[in-house]
Parts: C-alpha cells; sequence; structure tokens
C-alpha cells in the first residue's frame, strides 16, 4: 500500500514536471498560450504599379519567421524579386538585409533566419521583375512593437514621446 503511494505522488511530480516544462517551452518559441502572434503589414502599391496586397510575419522560434506576401494586381507568370530592407518605404535602404522567396503570380512564402522582433521598423518591398530590380512595385512597413505603421507614418515616430 505505501509503495503505490509513494509511485502515484512520483507519478503527479513527473505528470506536473513535463506541464510546466511545456508552457515554458511555448513562451520561449515566443507564442502566448500556443499561438504564435502574427503581424499584418499592409502592402502598398508603388510606381503606379497598382499591386497592393498584404504581408504576415509569423514568429517560428526564437529565431526564424514566415513571410508571407499576398498582392493583387501582379503579373501572371513574372518572378518578382523580393526583401527586407532596413529602413521604411520612403527612406529604404537599397541594400537587402533578408532575401525572400520571389513573389509569383501574387504569391510568396519564406521562412527567414530572424526574429520577428529583429525584423520590427523595416520594410517589405516586392521589385517590378528580376530584368527590372531597380523598380519597385510594391512596400509595407513593418511596425515597431505596436503592429504596423499606419501609411505616412514617419519610422520611429511611435518612439517620440514629448
Amino acid at each position: 500500500m505505501k509503495t503505490q503511494w509513494i509511485t502515484g505522488i512520483f507519478v503527479l511530480a513527473v505528470a506536473t514536471g513535463v506541464a510546466f516544462a511545456q508552457d515554458a517551452k511555448k513562451k520561449s518559441d515566443g507564442k502566448k498560450g500556443g499561438m504564435a502572434k502574427s503581424v499584418n503589414v499592409t502592402m502598398h502599391a508603388q510606381n503606379k504599379s497598382g499591386e497592393t496586397g498584404s504581408a504576415k510575419l509569423t514568429p517560428e522560434g526564437a529565431d526564424k519567421t514566415r513571410v508571407e506576401i499576398s498582392l493583387k494586381g501582379a503579373p501572371k507568370g513574372t518572378a518578382q524579386p523580393a526583401h527586407i530592407h532596413e529602413g521604411s518605404c520612403a527612406k529604404l535602404d537599397p541594400k537587402p538585409k533578408h532575401g525572400l522567396e520571389n513573389v509569383a503570380d501574387g504569391k510568396s512564402t519564406t521562412v527567414v533566419g530572424a526574429s520577428l522582433e529583429s525584423v520590427r521598423g523595416m520594410a517589405i518591398n516586392v521589385h517590378k521583375s528580376t530584368d527590372d530590380i531597380k523598380t519597385y512595385v510594391s512596400c509595407g512597413d513593418i511596425g515597431k512593437a505596436g503592429g504596423a505603421m499606419k501609411k505616412g507614418e514617419k519610422k520611429g515616430a511611435m518612439e517620440k514621446k514629448s
């Protein structure tokens, strides 16, 4: 009888430890309650392209982010390079920080080797084609901790509190 009681307490202690370990893992993965918190970015047309849409950024662990781009008005059958750049759409650093899969028929999905927090304050940019890389057709600012930046909002504007 005493052995069964001790075994029962041991099983309960192990089960409780496993539950706490799983909860801690969820929190360390950047997930709350097992659900990853995504950031939605509005993609605005540039250079009269008519290409608008959205990008959804979802953390995948501590150091990876899934970037899903969906554009309306994109040309069929044309590969359009896409990148994450430092800066904002209004003042973009031309050197890409993270390459993304080409947008094809308005869609692209890439997992980048960077945390969601590390790409906040940057911009997602889509180019017209591999032949016309200098023409930007769509861009969206990745907001700071408050979410996506509003159209026309300057980078760092949310941080200023005078």
